[in-house]
């Protein structure tokens, strides 16, 4: 499973520029990738782990902002069709699992 934050955030005064990097680095801190500048990727292991994550997000919420947490499968992952610079990339794999002893 698949968690995909995205946002806007408003960066018109320090203030707001601060909330708004310091949520980006607590989402870097927590293990997410940055896919653009306000979408933020990780992959969980399911529906528990899920929930996990959004209750950390929920009690790190900027002041100010929409903010957006969605789930999906590694099947939909699979089949998200990606433009780079005028043509089409192929699909994305998702990554191994990685088992540690």
């Amino acid at each position: 499973m698949w968690i995909l934050v995205t946002f806007d955030l408003p960066v018109e005064t320090k203030k707001q520029r601060k909330a708004a990097t310091k949520f980006r680095q607590y989402l870097l801190d927590m293990g997410f990738e940055m896919s653009q500048l306000s979408n933020y990727l990780r992959f969980c292991s399911g529906k528990e782990q899920f929930e996990t994550y959004l209750r950390k997000i929920e009690s790190h919420l900027p002041e100010w902002g929409d903010i957006y947490v969605f789930q999906f499968t590694d099947r939909q992952y699979e089949n998200i069709v990606r433009f780079s610079d005028q043509a089409r990339r192929r699909q994305k794999k998702n990554p191994d699992q990685l088992a540690l002893f």
